[in-house]
């Protein structure tokens, strides 16, 4: 017996990408999914391309801006009303803004904590209630840079420090009510992220179904077990 299949996930930022390709690995295993972008266009093309695969599970797309925490909050709900539960949430939504601080700009800084942190939040306090009901899995979407500081790098660094250590603190908040919590900590993954456009020449990186395959992996793990940070670098980057 499958034990994910008639779940519900719930993921941020799923129209592309490391959320889309997450979505696609859980539908695979019968877990119907709630996935959102900041454009309805986008959640709702996402989601049809999902649902025409005849996965054995169903996608159902919404406009919901991770910056709104009234927004997270009604997108929870049509995906209770659509589906009964939320069994595991995916905070994805992400953005990059790169440049020496001496040119970065106050919006490209306010822009990235704004979604990178803060929507990380509000997607956790819209969707806490719901898992706490389901006992269920919590996952971030951090990255190496919560880890390791770059040139260029001071808002997203800052953001994805931040969040890695907000995670693991909200890990334990909320571990004795039964919801697991764990980060996801990528290095270079082969996807649309700042303007790029992915090519037969980013075959070196990590792929965003490999991610996908992370959080089925963790989902199966026994309840008892916890990985609560998982970091993810490509295994033979081209030599510098």
């Amino acid at each position: 017996m499958n034990a994910l299949e008639n779940k519900t996930a719930y993921v941020t930022g799923g129209s592309k990408g490391i959320g889309f390709s997450v979505a696609e690995s859980l539908m695979s295993e019968g877990v119907n999914v709630v996935l959102t972008s900041r454009h309805q266009k986008a959640a709702n093309e996402a989601a049809d391309a999902l649902n025409a695969k005849g996965y054995p599970a169903r996608a159902l797309g919404l406009e919901a801006d991770v910056r709104n925490l009234a927004a997270q909050e009604s997108a929870i709900a049509l995906g209770l009303q659509e589906f009964g539960s939320i069994d595991v949430v995916v905070a994805n939504a992400g953005v990059g803004h790169f440049a020496p601080i001496q040119s970065m700009t106050s919006q490209q800084w306010q822009d990235t904590i704004d979604i990178n942190l803060t929507g990380v939040f509000n997607t956790v306090k819209a969707s806490l209630p719901a898992l706490k009901d389901s006992k269920g899995y919590l996952f971030t979407i951090a990255s190496l840079a919560g880890t390791n500081f770059f040139a260029g790098g001071a808002a997203y660094n800052a953001s994805k420090f931040g969040l890695v250590g907000f995670t693991q603190a909200m890990m334990l908040d909320v571990r004795q009510e039964g919801i697991k919590v764990s980060t996801i900590m990528p290095g270079s993954v082969a996807t649309y992220f700042n303007n790029h456009t992915p090519n037969p020449s980013d075959s070196w990186k990590i792929q965003p179904e490999d991610i996908g395959q992370i959080v089925v992996d963790l989902l199966r793990l026994p309840a008892r077990t916890l990985p609560s940070k998982v970091e993810v670098r490509p295994s033979m980057p081209p030599q510098k």
